[in-house]
Parts: structure tokens; sequence; C-alpha cells
């Protein structure tokens, strides 16, 4: 089994052969969305924002196998500011860096593009605004923004997820935009998919139950590695993810980064879960395009 790639859309709407494929795979990739030049600039952003931040304020590092920041409030409050994860691996005994902080940071999250220009100005793009309405989401809002760094050597695993297992609506309703800063292969932590499985139950709701975030188990039974699907794409690519399909990426041991910017959008017209573990400030309310 393989997914189609498409070129981006000259109109920006989604054509129905694209909207075939999305419907059949539960992942649409859209090579050409974006030029190398807003590609660039939001590394340049980043790399910024990396510059500015402090890493003796914050320790938390970030991982889908240990899962040591569920019980981290840097982590579970962060749904409507902007802070940064470390790799596993990156701490000394000492609790300070190993390495530059350059090349020690998993991700920024969760609310840039809310609350920094550039990356608001990018998020807000009518390209982006054009796919949600496409795909039939009546009121697209804008939920939980990433900057992944994927570091050469080290960019740590993300395990098999659905990523309405975190931003549970009723009825389900979230989906991603995952857009390729750089290339990504699988020599660099691509993502991997399992096409066509989106039509399953979610296995796992992340969640809070008595004031702690816990993963539930709907469904123990594990996802196949048989059946997965490399997505290996150019820079400039942006791939639509539907919030129900598994997929996930390896470990980085290659000497390139694989940096990706990716947008979570909900649903307005839909329940947003009051146990989902990122919950915005009252005074924060989710935005349109």
């Amino acid at each position: 089994m393989t997914v189609a790639h498409f070129q981006a859309p000259n109109d920006d709407v989604l054509s129905p052969e694209m909207l075939t494929a999305y419907d059949r795979d539960g992942v649409l990739v859209l090579e050409n969305m974006f030029p190398a030049t807003e590609c660039e600039a939001l590394m340049t952003r980043a790399g910024e924002l990396v510059d500015a931040f402090d890493p003796g304020q914050a320790s938390t590092v970030f991982s889908t196998t240990m899962r040591g920041q569920d019980q981290d409030n840097y982590f579970a409050t962060s749904g409507g500011t902007i802070r940064f994860f470390l790799e596993d691996g990156v701490l000394a005994s000492d609790g300070t860096l190993n390495r530059d902080k350059s090349t020690a940071i998993n991700k920024i999250g969760h609310a840039l593009h809310d609350l920094d220009p550039v990356f608001d100005a990018f998020s807000h793009d009518n390209r982006l605004a054009a796919v949600a309405r496409s795909i039939g989401c009546a009121q697209p809002l804008l939920l939980q923004s990433m900057y992944i760094f994927k570091q050469p050597g080290i960019g740590g695993e993300v395990t098999w997820h659905q990523d309405s297992t975190y931003l549970y609506t009723e009825p389900l309703s979230v989906f991603g935009l995952w857009v390729a800063l750089e290339d990504a292969t699988i020599q660099n932590g691509c993502l991997w998919a399992l096409p066509g499985r989106h039509r399953e139950p979610l296995r796992n709701r992340y969640r809070y139950i008595d004031g702690v975030l816990t993963t539930e188990v709907l469904e123990p039974t594990p996802w196949p590695d048989d059946d997965k699907i490399p997505l290996e794409v150019p820079q400039g690519t942006l791939v639509l993810l539907h919030g129900s399909l598994p997929h996930r990426s390896d470990t980085n041991y290659s000497d390139k980064s694989r940096h990706a910017y990716t947008l979570h959008v909900i649903d307005g017209s839909c329940e947003y879960a009051a146990d989902n573990w990122l919950q915005r400030p009252g005074d924060m309310p989710l935005k349109s395009f």
C-alpha cells in the first residue's frame, strides 16, 4: 500500500481526487504547499526563540516512551503559552544541559499560533483555511501548535498515537496540519502512518482522571508495524492528518535535523472535552483562521 502525493492545488481548494484520497487513507500529502523562503523564515524565528530561552528556568523532558512530563505542571499548563521541552538525554547529573541548547530542544509549544507574530501570521494563512474548509470543518478553531526539531542524532521517537486521544471532541473533529520545514526522510525520522486505520475507534484517551493526567486504555491491542507507510516528503510539504489516523516517527539517528511545524484544529461546532490535558486560560478563547 502507498499514500498518494499531490502537488498543492492552484486555488488552495482540495480537488475531488484529493478528498477521495484523504477519505480513503486518513492522510493527504500536498507537496510544494509552501516555498522555501516561508519555511526558512519559521526556522529562523524558532532559532530566535531558542536563543532567548533560559534553560535554567525549565528542564522538562518530553518523551512519548517515558511520559515523565505527565506530572509536570510546566507541561500541563502550556496550552495558553509558549514553552520549551527538552530531548531525553540532554541533562547532566546536576540538571544542566550537556550540549548547546540549540541542539537540546525537542519542541516548542503549545500556543505559538496565537502568541508569536511570525507563527501567528503563518498559522492563519488562507491556504490552511482553504484546506480546513475543503474537508468540511464547519467552525475551524486553532487549538494547538508545536515546533518540532527532531534533533540530529537524538531527536526522540514518537510512538503510535491518534491525535484525538489527546484533543478529544464529541463528535471527533481534530485534524493535524503538519508542515515539513526541512526534507523528511526515513533516515532523519519522517512520519509513518497506517493508511485506512482512521476508521477504527480510539485506542486511548489522555485525560485528567481524579486530577491526574492519565492514559486511559480503551483498546489494548497494539498497532501493527507491518503495514506502516513512510511519509517521506520534501521541504514545503503539507501533510493533512485525520485525528483518528495512527501515526508515529522514529528516533533521528542521522546527522540531519527534521524541523516541522504542526497545527491541530478542531471544529467549534463540537464539544471539547473538559478533561482533555490541554486547556486554555479563560481569557484566551480559541480563534479561527
